[in-house]
């Protein structure tokens, strides 16, 4: 991998940016995981039947999220670049079915022009049957590979999140710029292609990227 410090969620220096939780069996979870696809590129799907059916979920709903509905889906694939930066309103759980690294930033050092610079961004390992819980101010985008063979990420969002817009906003107000679906701002790089589905551009410097 390229040269940069990655660090584990055990680590203090992820408790600016999420929580491990601990005291959950994941067993059934993990095995479900076994059989989802694990595409060469990234796949994202923000609910699945087969996840949602688990006790997890309502384990989660009721003591995680306080009673709010929730959706389970997952992020599947290969990926070795930060490309972009999102945050939500709320806080996202995830649940490492495979050793991954998340590249993280913090939403109080973005610019107030929304721009945001990548010298900032702290990698974390999350080994597999962890669960995290990833705060509503922290930056994060795609896993990336912590090994050859691609990951996968169980990822646990206020329902309804990530999907389609239901109308448009008003971009000169506030971050509604970055707004790029539902209780999701965006923040991309140039070289991430997302400009080209209306994303806004804001991350300067490199794009980070580990050894594939």
């Amino acid at each position: 991998m390229a040269d940069y410090k990655i660090k584990s969620v055990f680590d203090k220096e992820f408790k600016k940016y999420g929580r491990v939780i601990e005291g959950y069996n994941l067993s059934d979870v993990l095995d479900a995981m076994e059989r989802t696809p694990l595409p060469s590129d990234v796949a994202y799907v923000p609910s699945v039947p087969s996840l949602e059916a688990l006790n997890i979920k309502k384990a989660l709903i009721a003591e995680v999220y306080g009673g709010l509905p929730c959706q389970v889906g997952y992020c599947n694939g290969n990926n070795y670049a930060l490309n972009a930066l999102e945050y939500h309103r709320s806080s996202e759980i995830n649940i490492a079915a495979t050793d991954l690294i998340l590249m993280l930033g913090w939403q109080p050092d973005i610019e107030d022009d929304f721009t945001y610079d990548t010298s900032k961004v702290e990698m974390f390992k999350v080994p597999r049957g962890v669960m995290i819980e990833v705060y509503a101010t922290t930056l994060h985008y795609a896993p990336c590979n912590a090994n050859d063979g691609g990951f996968k990420c169980v990822v646990v969002l206020p329902k309804d999140t990530n999907t389609d817009l239901a109308g448009s906003v008003d971009k000169s107000i506030g971050d509604n710029k970055l707004l790029f679906a539902k209780n999701k701002w965006l923040i991309g790089h140039e070289e991430s292609g997302v400009q080209q589905d209306g994303g806004f551009i804001g991350l300067k410097g490199e794009n980070l990227k580990l050894d594939s």
